[in-house]
């Protein structure tokens, strides 16, 4: 007869997890200003189709150029 602890172990799970990828993606959206922290980038798109490399201003998801508009 198995006691409780014993049958605690048998329900052991495998989990993966791939750091690097789960990182670059949380900084896919951010700029880095050095010292460890981070700032979130403009959401708009310029012109030529590249995206704006801009901080964003205050609480809204654009730039101060891009809010304007």
């Amino acid at each position: 007869m198995q006691t409780r602890s014993q049958t605690r172990l048998l329900n052991e799970y495998t989990v993966e997890i791939d750091f690097n990828g789960a990182s670059e993606a949380w900084k896919a959206n951010k700029i880095s200003k050095g010292n460890g922290t981070y700032a979130y980038r403009c959401s708009a798109t310029k012109k030529g189709g590249a995206p704006c490399c801009q901080m964003v201003s205050g609480r809204s998801d654009y730039c101060k150029r891009h809010s304007k508009k």
